[in-house]
């Protein structure tokens, strides 16, 4: 697939917009007041759950299938630090992960996460150079 299609409009008199792709249930998109009423996710709050989505779905494809690791589980939390001045853009993210598996190293998630930072994930790939990613925290639980 090499185009993506996503279709949003405003319902109400401020910035809240409802937003899909695909056949998938709508999300609300809103700012914070008193600009927006705050009732629905900011776009850099979906651009991070995009960010760790993708990262997690790389890991985990590959210590699935190409590193043949039983994956049972992923977490991930996010965090980002946003400029002052306009554009308020993200300036550094924080990665902390948490891994359900069995027969699992920290250094093969390390591995695992440098190659998605560096040859598979796409969002990843967006922001290299503009944003600064730390991983502070990979837990392996058993």
């Amino acid at each position: 697939m090499n185009n993506l299609e996503v279709h949003l409009y405003t319902i109400n008199d401020k910035t809240m917009f409802e937003a899909t792709a695909r056949e998938n249930p709508a999300v609300i998109i809103d700012y914070f007041p008193p600009i927006g009423t705050g009732k629905g996710y900011t776009s850099l709050e979906l651009f991070m759950i995009s960010f760790g989505s993708c990262v997690c779905t790389t890991i985990v494809g590959l210590l699935r299938y190409r590193m043949k690791k039983q994956v049972d589980a992923i977490s991930a939390d996010v965090s980002g630090t946003v400029s002052d001045e306009h554009p308020k853009a993200l300036q550094h993210i924080i990665l902390s992960l948490k891994i359900k598996a069995h027969d699992l190293s920290e250094n093969e998630v390390r591995e695992a996460l440098q190659t998605a930072e560096n040859a598979m994930c796409p969002v990843w790939a967006m922001i290299k150079g503009n944003v600064t990613v730390d991983v502070k925290d990979v837990v392996i639980l058993c």
